[in-house]
């Protein structure tokens, strides 16, 4: 296929049944922009062994339109240890890319944009673990997986927001510092009996949201289901029907099928899972996470076109850090 990025008949023949699918989240007005970058995207994957991996906030034209697998942190994390794929994209923030290195340190990582980054992940260094190690000494650490790879490498174990309460009672211990979601933090504490040491971070996404906001859902739109994330504060928790990590919420919505839902999530969440359950109206709170967004068609092009920009982790971090993610994805 030449770098020819218009819209040819070509082009349409080899997306039209991706568009099908889309039709009723994307105006048929963009699609021909959309399109001519999804072909070229699709046709340098295979020519490259190259697999890209999508976050599930990812815009739908990258979602569906040229991801070879869509999840969650813990999905992406298990796909990249099983990929043959010599280059991996992870479409998603630069801690996703860091832990498919982690996981892969022969293998080529990139991320589309280097500056797609991530609040939790900025809240907390390995320096700031360290320092909590010495205040409580011989306390086991379990860090969520939105961390950097400096933190993952003073981590005893990772987790996930859909493994967290797991990972905690896997440990042979009544205490535990558990990082760096605060919100994430105090949901696990509800689950187990052992003692939590949390940290103050939080999802610039998922804090915005308010109890008031769910009780005004219901007010409003009788017979309405309301699923959150965990990362939200503890009373917008208190009044959803469902907390699941972005794999639970599907989950959820596939074994309930529920007329009408508000998912308590990334805006492109539920554009994404509406695709799969168009018989679900998704009424769709628009909370956007500008670092996701960052990741366009237009430099996933540019990763397979000129390899970048690629994943660098020290040696002795990346070997410290790949046994606290090994460990989690052991304990799934």
């Amino acid at each position: 296929m030449s770098n020819n990025l218009s819209y040819n008949s070509k082009v349409e023949a080899a997306t039209s049944h991706i568009y099908d699918q889309l039709k009723d989240i994307i105006p048929e007005v963009e699609w021909p922009v959309h399109a001519p970058y999804i072909a070229m995207i699709n046709q340098l994957k295979s020519d490259h062994n190259a697999i890209i991996l999508a976050h599930n906030y990812q815009t739908p034209e990258i979602y569906h339109g040229v991801a070879d697998y869509s999840g969650d942190s813990l999905g992406l994390a298990v796909e990249a240890s099983k990929t043959n794929a010599d280059i991996i994209i992870l479409c998603g923030v630069h801690f996703m890319a860091e832990t498919a290195k982690i996981i892969n340190p022969e293998k080529k990582v990139l991320i589309p944009d280097l500056l797609a980054g991530c609040s939790l992940a900025s809240s907390i260094t390995g320096d700031d673990v360290r320092l909590l190690k010495e205040r409580h000494p011989g306390v086991p650490v379990v860090s969520y997986v939105n961390t950097s790879a400096d933190v993952k490498a003073e981590t005893d174990v990772c987790c996930t927001s859909g493994n967290a309460v797991k990972v905690v009672e896997s440990l042979d211990t009544n205490k535990v510092i558990f990082l760096p979601d605060n919100y994430l933090g105090k949901y696990v504490a509800q689950q187990t009996e052992k003692e939590l040491v949390l940290w103050e971070g939080t999802c610039e996404v998922h804090e915005r949201f308010t109890g008031k906001e769910l009780l005004d859902y219901r007010k409003s739109i009788p017979g309405i289901e309301i699923i959150a994330h965990p990362e939200c504060p503890p009373d917008v928790l208190a009044e959803a029907d469902f907390v699941g990590s972005t794999s639970g919420m599907i989950n959820y919505v596939d074994k309930h099928r529920p007329k009408k839902i508000v998912m308590i999530t990334e805006c492109s969440m539920s554009d994404n899972v509406a695709v799969e359950f168009p018989d679900t109206n998704f009424i769709r709170p628009c909370n956007l996470c500008p670092h996701m967004k960052r990741i366009t068609l237009p430099k996933i092009l540019n990763c397979l076109q000129n390899f970048e920009f690629e994943i660098k982790i020290d040696d002795d971090i990346s070997s410290k850090a790949y046994s606290s993610v090994k460990r989690m994805i052991e304990i799934t």
